[in-house]
């Protein structure tokens, strides 16, 4: 990731089980109000005393992304109850040059902030056009109330008024540091208002600094979801209830370098011991990544002092130590953010700095392929790691063509040595924001190269559950159904990571899940739904529009599931059929395109969908049958001899003899009238014309599409008795109900 996001990408250390259990365990606290007035005003700020408020407004005004001096600053020191996330509120008021009085600045972390830095300011603009009045209101967004001269509540955390909104995270220290800057006078400022994160707050509750609703303390039961799943769910190492949702475990900080021989010959295994211990003891048996071998980031510090030569024999001892302590890794982040960060002390980002290592040149240096120094750390741990995965592992890959081609020739590189046998995609929240179709492209393009992928650091960014949601039904989609994506690792899922500012954890310090982590267990515990292959519908082509063509079938594992969203998605009936998206019924939609004498079959390909995903598609056929009197219009066939409207039995009631023709089309010559009827389950036929006549054949015969015609009987046999006709016996299928019925007559 860019240099300027190194020191936020850093993994804080894992939250203490003591400190997360006693966060389990403590009731949500009232929020904490903080009058606008109580802090320490620049010269830039007044108090300003009415009825009902003491409030705080500004003078003079700036247009850039800072507050530009100290005098437009004003610092508070604010005590919170407990840890854990907490979301900013602020009552204010816009004055009468409306969009030229609503903007301020609040500081994007706790701590004394550069007036002149930008990056250290979030921008709250717009402010004219938003906010909530009403007591009942709940204060969710950025509400709609565009009156100017009133006070109204606004949620900062989750309204981007020209910046990404921010949450706040308190960690160790209960007390701290937060400040606001000026940018347009006329913006009345009565009180801020940190809330814990998931507090449902109306405009009551905030005015009287109530807790409103929150959310429930919750402890998840059950196995990881991914269990027993071809690909694994995997997370970072150190947070509670890790077994209940993960089954792959990355140690995050515990497994580099500077994590583990921050001094020379001095060993801290523990915290890589309990990550290793977590995937492989007390019955797991889960994915165990190592993270990482080779960085620009981490390192000792005391490696940079080294000559080239000494700094080899350090690489050296180091791989061969984990590989001795840990001879069962699955996975191994070998290099990690070759393209961004190597180690590189004249890199851009590691100037001046002490912990990139700056052995570049003991593994290689660049050479002549811009990456000799990947391909030596490769063959070592080709050497040392002989039975692990070796893995690449890189930010920024997938967001642009040109970055997933470098990376695809970087994986290519050590391809045709044989040395890599995955590669890892971290896919941050900051790297996905391109359209789904994009991410798409450059995840096939790297999948292209033939090894597997690895999604290995995934977060969500959450300023609101519903945005939060919503990408992570986008992009677990995408990385989950990738044949080439091997399992997804997210880094971290409660507050206290590295994005938590940006709102990017899943549940809530208490356990409480958000909606996203929700959705998640149940789309990676679920099992896709399956269209019953190789049905075969049957329908008339003189069936109307609307007519039912019968119910498609489809399986779902999964208890309790109610299939969906059924699509036809392509065949050569998909223009003559529809489905009922609800129920699976298919129905005809165009039958004046029905013809069995040109096409008597037709295909469809058609997927249904559970709540969670969607089915392959499956095709299937469909058959048309022509009716009598249309088959008989297309052979040439009319008048009594087709016996169109011929009640053979003399019932009144058409049956199946209502469709016994005189003639077959493949015979030119004329045959003879006949006269039909049903004697004892027979078929008896009475010449009408000749009398003991001889050589004249009688053959019955079979269809269900008017194409293809099977023989059910013949009868050349003639009774021939003075003064009756001659006749002729056919025995009748068994289910001749289901068949159109011809005869064919033959005679010398």
């Amino acid at each position: 990731m860019p240099p300027t996001l190194v020191n936020r990408y850093r993994l804080r250390p894992p939250v203490l089980a003591l400190l997360l259990l006693a966060a389990l365990a403590a009731a949500r606290a009232a929020p904490v109000v903080v009058q606008a007035e109580s802090g320490a005003l620049g010269a830039s700020y007044s108090a300003v005393v009415e009825t009902g408020a003491t409030f705080v407004t500004p003078t003079g005004t700036s247009t850039g992304n800072n507050p530009t001096t100290a005098s437009r600053v004003i610092s508070y020191s604010v005590t919170f109850p407990s840890t854990g996330v907490y979301e900013l509120y602020a009552r204010l008021r816009v004055g009468a040059g409306a969009a030229n009085d609503d903007s301020f600045f609040y500081a994007a972390s706790f701590g004394a902030k550069s007036p002149t830095t930008n990056g250290d300011w979030v921008l709250a603009n717009n402010l004219s056009g938003v906010g909530y009045t009403t007591a009942t209101d709940t204060v969710a967004g950025s509400g709609s109330v565009s009156a100017t001269g009133v006070w109204k509540w606004v949620r900062l955390s989750a309204f981007n008024g020209g910046a990404t909104p921010l949450q706040f995270w308190v960690g160790g220290g209960l007390t701290q540091t937060f400040q606001i800057g000026a940018r347009e006078d006329g913006l009345d400022l009565d009180k801020l208002v940190f809330a814990p994160g998931g507090s449902v707050l109306t405009v009551d509750d905030l005015d009287n600094g109530r807790a409103g609703t929150t959310p429930a303390p919750f402890t998840p039961t059950g196995s990881a979801p991914a269990t027993g799943k071809p690909k694994f769910l995997g997370g970072v190492h150190g947070e509670a209830n890790f077994t209940r949702y993960f089954n792959q475990v990355t140690p995050g900080n515990a497994g580099k370098w500077g994590s583990v021989e921050g001094t020379r010959n001095v060993m801290n295994w523990s915290q890589l011991d309990a990550a290793h211990d977590l995937a492989k003891k007390n019955g797991n048996n889960f994915t165990f990544r190592l993270h990482t071998l080779v960085w620009g980031s981490q390192q000792p510090s005391w490696l940079i002092g080294l000559s080239a030569a000494d700094q080899l024999t350090e690489i050296n001892q180091w791989f061969a130590a984990v590989a001795a302590r840990y001879p069962d890794i699955d996975l191994i982040d070998v290099v990690n953010e070759a393209l961004h960060d190597p180690p590189d002390v004249t890199a851009s980002g590691n100037v001046g700095t002490t912990d990139c290592g700056n052995y570049i040149a003991a593994l290689g240096g660049k050479g002549t392929t811009g990456f000799d120094w990947v391909l030596g750390a490769f063959r070592l741990a080709r050497q040392y790691f002989p039975n692990a995965k070796l893995c690449l592992n890189d930010y920024s890959v997938i967001n642009s063509t040109t970055s997933a081609q470098s990376y695809s020739a970087l994986i290519n590189l050590l391809k045709a040595e044989n040395l890599i046998d995955g590669a890892g995609i971290q896919a941050h929240a900051f790297e996905t924001t391109p359209a789904t179709a994009t991410l798409k492209t450059n995840l096939d393009l790297i999948a292209a190269t033939g090894v597997p992928l690895y999604i290995t650091e995934m977060d969500v960014d959450g300023p609101t559950d519903a945005a939060q949601l919503a990408d992570m039904k986008r992009l677990m989609t995408l990385f989950w159904e990738h044949p080439s994506v091997q399992g997804v690792t997210f880094w971290g899922y409660l507050p206290g990571m590295w994005r938590t500012a940006q709102g990017d954890y899943l549940a809530y310090s208490n356990g409480a899940e958000r909606p996203a982590l929700t959705w998640l267990k149940g789309y990676v515990a679920n099992d896709r739904p399956v269209v019953t292959p190789a049905q075969t519908f049957t329908v008339s082509q003189s069936a109307a529009a609307g007519a039912a063509v019968g119910s498609v079938a489809a399986t779902d594992s999964n208890s309790g599931t109610v299939l969906q969203t059924w699509q036809i998605t392509g065949g050569t009936g998909a223009s003559l059929f529809a489905i009922n998206a609800t129920t699976g019924a298919l129905t005809v939609s165009n039958s004046a395109a029905l013809a069995a004498t040109t096409t008597s079959a037709y295909t469809l390909s058609v997927s249904v969908a559970d709540t969670y995903t969607t089915s392959a598609v499956v095709g299937l056929t469909v058959n048309v049958t022509q009716s009598f009197a249309g088959w008989a219009s297309a052979a040439g066939l009319g008048g009594p001899q087709a016996g169109a409207t011929y009640d053979a039995d003399g019932d009144g009631v058409p049956n199946l003899l209502e469709f016994a023709l005189g003639r077959s089309p493949a015979v030119v010559e004329a045959a003879p009238p006949l006269s039909l009827a049903l004697e004892n389950g027979s078929l008896v036929a009475r010449h009408t014309r000749l009398r003991n006549a001889t050589g004249v054949t009688l053959t019955l015969q079979s269809s269900t599409d008017f194409v293809n015609w099977t023989t059910v009987s013949t009868s050349a046999a003639i009774e021939s008795t003075a003064g009756l006709l001659d006749t002729m016996r056919l025995t009748l299928p068994a289910d001749a109900a289901r068949y159109f019925l011809r005869l064919q007559v033959t005679q010398p």
